[in-house]
């Protein structure tokens, strides 16, 4: 059994529809809109692919070799924003293979200055995004593009071999070097060959096509879910920080104050009990304070245990190793402790005591085991901690908030918590977390 909290996947893209189309019908497809539309949308591309990589070539390098002169920073922020408005064009320009139209990722910012429409657009993914799709349209797509309208030229023209034949007789015209073509029923040969490249441009312009669209669909539209689950992401990382800010302060006041003030109420209370002992009459009101001294006593281990659990000094001082070894000598069940493991991140140093004290804590109460490993170390970059108990088994992770916490823990930190719990034993609890945190 498992108990970990996995974020969900962002949604995927709908399928792209030129694909769609050649899987339905692949024959039909080669007499259809959809290659000339696929032909005219690469080589539209190739027509504005290279020109954009001639205004970036030029604004990256003058702005490089000017960046002592500071003209040159604003040459390459005028770099980095031009690809806004080429991606405002390719969002259009998508429509002609792509029905479904692509949303813009930008804040709108109507009435907005010039320089706060630079600062937004220069804080937004989005832009970075549309700067790396310009850089890929001239060297990627635009020479695709090339490719296939190239080809396609070549195709026409074989395809028309017999027509230029009739029309230029009688000079001659060779379709293969050295051996002129005696007429147009010899250069149907031509013809031949000219459809079977029309049908490998078709196919191949549309994958090409449909690779651009998918480009485009994740450089220039927005990623709503993604960013969400970013955000989310670090909402839940600030939600456990601020608590284990707060556990530390909590620990800290208790130390520093309840704590301090029993230590001295204890004292107090000795004292008196020393000078009542000295007085006949009063040995009954020494009996007292010696019950009372005794019960401040009880509640001074009582609140030192809680400020161990809280947050452990041992653990911020000596590390891992030693707390869980503190917590085994005063846990009632024997425990050995087996920990190779150096400092490591706080976080993560936080979260394995944790899981291991539930753990051993679950052990005590619900397992009737008479003996509990603790097993720990790391491998690569990655902690790995096992807690395994010869008791009866049977433990259900979802059953209780205190495991089901743990697994949130340790995923915010990329991790992984593993129950394992079969009927009869034994129960083994395994955690795998990245020493980064």
């Amino acid at each position: 059994m498992s108990d970990s909290t996995p974020l969900p996947e962002p949604a995927g893209f709908p399928p792209v529809t030129v694909l769609a189309a050649i899987r339905r019908r692949p024959l039909r497809f080669l007499g259809s809109w959809w290659p000339w539309r696929c032909w005219a949308y690469l080589g539209s591309g190739f027509l504005i692919g290279y020109p954009v990589l001639l205004v970036l070539v030029l604004l990256l390098g003058f702005g490089v070799a000017l960046a002592v002169v500071g003209i040159g920073l604003l040459l390459l922020l005028g770099a980095v924003v031009a690809g806004v408005p080429l991606g405002a064009l390719e969002r259009w320009r998508l429509r002609w293979v792509e029905p479904e139209p692509v949303p813009d990722p930008h804040t709108s910012l109507a009435g907005a200055g010039p320089a706060a429409w630079l600062r937004t657009r220069l804080r937004e993914r989005a832009t970075w995004r549309e700067f790396a799709y310009a850089t890929l349209l001239g060297p990627v797509f635009g020479a695709a593009g090339f490719a296939v309208v190239t080809l396609l030229a070549f195709a026409l023209i074989l395809v028309a071999t017999p027509a230029i034949v009739w029309a230029i007789a009688p000079e001659p015209v060779m379709l293969i070097p050295g051996r002129p073509v005696s007429g147009p029923l010899e250069a149907l040969g031509g013809t031949a060959v000219g459809l079977a490249g029309m049908v490998v441009a078709a196919y191949t312009g549309a994958l090409l096509a449909a690779a651009q669209v998918k480009t485009a669909r994740l450089l220039l539209g927005p990623r709503v879910e993604a960013d969400r689950i970013l955000e989310l992401t670090r909402s839940r990382v600030r939600l456990v920080d601020a608590f284990e800010a707060e556990r530390r302060r909590i620990e800290r006041d208790l130390h520093d104050g309840a704590q301090q003030q029993l230590v001295a109420l204890s004292m107090t209370l000795g004292l008196a009990e020393l000078e009542l002992r000295g007085i006949p009459q009063a040995a009954g009101a020494a009996a007292l304070v010696a019950r009372g001294r005794g019960e401040a006593k009880v509640a001074l281990e009582q609140l030192r245990d809680l400020v161990r659990g809280i947050h452990p000094q041992v653990l911020t001082d000596h590390g891992l190793a030693a707390a869980v070894a503190e917590v085994a000598l005063r846990h009632p069940v024997p425990v050995t402790v087996d920990l190779d493991v150096p400092r490591l991140a706080e976080s993560v140093e936080i979260t394995a005591y944790f899981t291991v004290t539930e753990a051993l804590a679950n052990a005590a109460k619900h397992s009737g085991a008479s003996r509990v490993a603790v097993v720990g170390k790391v491998e690569g970059d990655r902690l790995t901690l096992t807690v395994t108990d010869d008791g009866r088994g049977g433990a259900d992770p979802g059953a209780g908030a205190g495991l089901a916490g743990l697994a949130d823990r340790v995923a915010m930190l990329k991790g992984r918590l593993v129950v394992s719990s079969p009927v009869g034993g034994p129960t083994r609890l395994r955690v795998e977390v990245p020493c980064s945190g």
